[in-house]
């Protein structure tokens, strides 16, 4: 496709690489995947979708859509020819026939309500939508029989000998949650002489590239995938989707351009979702109030596919557990089953925020059962040796969990006794408030990132990078790099990110890892190109030989409205340790971004389906996402003013961009519950979100 210039947009699209400076998004001239202009000649897609399911699916009676104005084909699952599936990351141990069959179009038998059945062509959207409704598909329904675990792990270490005479049990049901990235997923296919372009909205466009490249028998170099402006991810768009495939399959065996961009509804019923999991656990203590022994259970919905990140939610909050704590004896089993609805797959977090809730759970409830403050427990059971060694593996490399306690409580206004006071104060007098903690630990990315810096005709440099955005000023974070590295300004540095055929393999924007990792394969471009003497181009791959470990403290104030309900959060006070910080502005954004979700993610967000399996959540109109009005009455967001630093990276950077939905979420959830069971006798399981009513129903209960 030739270079043109989005008429919306001063941004460069085709092959001619984006400036840092002039990617704007909120000025309106962002160019994402639904503003590429479409070669003549593209057809539009639109996918008939099962209306339930499970079910068996009879031959489907092309002839109806086909007569409808504007239809020029109606494909079929035999249509596509694939002959592969995408890659499915097994972290856990996974038993021998309890994978999901993968398909990018239904073909007999249908898994999920929303699973896609025909791909309907067209010369206008409108008139693919047309097709789809014209379809009668004739499903026979099947009864959902309970499926065997897909993943399963174990995590243990003996505990030490003594006595442990107290011990304090919680459970966690987690509602499942929607990505809702500004962009739904898009694709616009354009094949040409021997290869084909693809504009995707992904995290992920190397990946991307590999997966598509196997389904369709071809080589990878025969694909160029480009990702450009993504308006969000949080997770969402990190493996390929059928759609993805459907359409890059179509595009190569028809040989024309096509184009599709999900609706809303669309992407509640068959995009990924996260969360959903059930947590219990108990967790011992000896006469000092030092915990001994945890004990876990983990389980986590899979849906009726997988993603290539399936496992990785359950493997991340077992292998987080017991966080920042120093526990002797720990035993975690965890589970993950499909079952028929949407897939699962990771989500801000994916995993840190649920062992971060069981535990700081946990550690309220015993605070309460052995009188200590919540912060005097916390205080006597954390980690204080690094690197510490943990019983996934892993080793926590470094952090000063004591002084992410005491920036807290100074930022908060004076130590917790205080708070507690002003706080009982206004309980006397009839109010509902409640205050919550939550400590956590974020691992932040494994792997390798790549770069390339070249030195232009002009004098500038281009830098191409593997690792990739979605809106996080990533861009800006490269270019002042390598900018450091080289004694230049920034605005001399040109940087390139989320096209393959421009950049060098990397791994993409997932796992808190981007600024830490890609960031190494920066400096080590930079250091090379230095060595020659500034000529010509240079380009390198950092691997992180271990991971990283950021950690955070957070405190949340929480009032009830005692005659609805309603959940206020008044104050939260959030101190995070990620290392050395490039920029504050975009760290401070990334915080902004997460404290919002962690606050929707535990008193509103959630995915409803009926008792058949049907969608109650199908549109923005039904999913409570998190308004203006949402955000907390006062917030203090500060990183730790010492730092500790990832000795993982040359940068010492740790990650940052999940842990607003890891801390955040567990500190407003101990406060609802403070504030509506002050007494501590809330339900020993806590399902999510802990709604108005929820919250009213438990009031109204402790004042018989």
């Amino acid at each position: 496709m030739p270079d043109t210039l989005h008429p919306r947009s001063k941004l460069w699209i085709g092959a001619s690489p984006r400036r840092v400076e002039d990617a704007r998004l909120v000025t309106g001239r962002g160019c994402f995947v639904a503003d590429q202009p479409c070669p003549t000649g593209t057809l539009h897609a639109a996918f008939l979708r099962a209306p339930f399911g499970p079910a068996t699916l009879a031959p489907l009676d092309r002839a109806p859509a086909l007569a409808v104005p504007g239809v020029h084909a109606v494909l079929l699952a035999a249509d596509l020819g694939l002959v592969g599936a995408p890659a499915i990351n097994r972290f856990a141990d996974t038993p021998e026939g309890t994978l999901p069959h993968f398909a990018a179009l239904a073909a007999h038998r249908v898994a999920s309500a929303g699973e896609a059945i025909a791909l309907v062509l067209a010369s206008s959207a409108a008139a693919a939508q047309d097709g789809v409704e014209a379809l009668q598909p004739d499903l026979s329904p099947l009864e959902e029989a309970p499926a065997s675990p897909a993943f399963t792990g174990q995590w243990q270490r003996a505990a030490e000998p003594g006595a442990a005479p107290h011990r304090v049990e919680a459970g966690i049901a987690y509602a499942r949650l929607a990505p809702s990235a500004l962009e739904p997923r898009a694709v616009l296919a354009v094949p040409g002489q021997g290869g084909m372009t693809l504009y995707l909205s992904t995290q992920t466009p190397h990946r991307a590239r590999r997966d598509i490249a196997a389904a369709l028998g071809l080589e990878a170099t025969q694909l160029r995938v480009v990702a450009p402006d993504v308006g969000g991810a949080f997770g969402g768009k990190a493996s390929i989707f059928p759609e993805e495939i459907a359409l890059a399959a179509a595009a190569w065996r028809l040989g024309v351009p096509l184009r599709w961009v999900a609706t809303r509804g669309e992407e509640m019923l068959a995009a990924t979702m996260g969360r959903g999991g059930a947590l219990h656990g108990s967790l011992a203590f000896d006469g000092l109030g030092r915990a001994r022994r945890l004990t876990a259970s983990l389980d986590f919905p899979l849906g009726h596919r997988l993603p290539y990140s399936a496992a990785v939610p359950a493997r991340n909050a077992a292998r987080g557990l017991p966080g920042p704590y120093d526990v002797p004896g720990i035993a975690v089993a965890l589970q993950a089953r499909p079952d028929a609805r949407p897939a699962m797959g990771i989500h801000r977090g994916a995993g840190r925020p649920e062992a971060t809730m069981l535990l700081e759970r946990l550690m309220d409830r015993a605070a309460r059962k052995l009188g200590l403050s919540p912060v005097a427990l916390r205080r006597r059971n954390l980690v204080r040796r690094f690197p510490h060694a943990m019983p996934g593996g892993e080793a926590l490399d470094s952090g000063d969990y004591d002084a992410l306690l005491d920036t807290m409580l100074e930022a908060a206004g004076g130590a917790w006794e205080n708070l507690a006071a002003a706080r009982d104060a206004r309980r006397a007098q009839g109010e509902a408030v409640g205050l919550g903690l939550a400590l956590y630990v974020e691992p932040c990315g494994q792997g390798f990132e790549s770069a390339r810096i070249t030195r232009e005709a002009a004098g500038d440099f281009t830098l191409a990078v593997g690792a990739t955005a979605q809106g996080q000023g990533r861009e800006t974070a490269f270019a002042q790099l390598a900018a450091e590295a080289l004694g230049l300004a920034p605005a001399r540095i040109r940087v390139v990110q989320g096209d393959t055929a421009a950049t060098p393999e990397g791994i993409g924007a997932l796992a808190s890892r981007s600024t830490g990792i890609g960031g190494g394969a920066v400096l080590a471009a930079c250091a090379k190109l230095i060595e020659q003497g500034g000529h010509g181009s240079a380009e390198a791959i950092f691997t992180a030989a271990r991971e990283s470990w950021a950690a955070g403290a957070v405190l949340a104030q929480v009032a009830l409205d005692a005659e609805t309900g309603v959940a206020r959060v008044e104050k939260l006070i959030w101190v995070d340790d990620a290392g050395r910080v490039l920029n504050p502005m975009l760290a401070k954004g990334q915080m902004w971004g997460g404290l919002m979700m962690g606050v929707a993610e535990a008193l509103f967000e959630r995915v409803a389906f009926d008792d058949h399996g049907q969608l109650l959540t199908g549109s923005l109109m039904d999913y409570a996402l998190p308004r203006a009005d949402d955000l907390p009455a006062e917030v203090v967001l500060q990183g730790l003013a010492q730092p500790s630093l990832a000795g993982n990276t040359p940068l010492g950077s740790k990650g940052i961009g999940e842990a607003g939905c890891i801390g955040v979420p567990a500190a407003v959830v101990n406060a609802a519950i403070d504030a509506a069971c002050p007494a501590g006798d809330e339900p020993a399981l806590i399902e999510l979100p802990l709604t108005a009513e929820r919250l009213w129903r438990w009031m109204q209960e402790r004042r018989r």
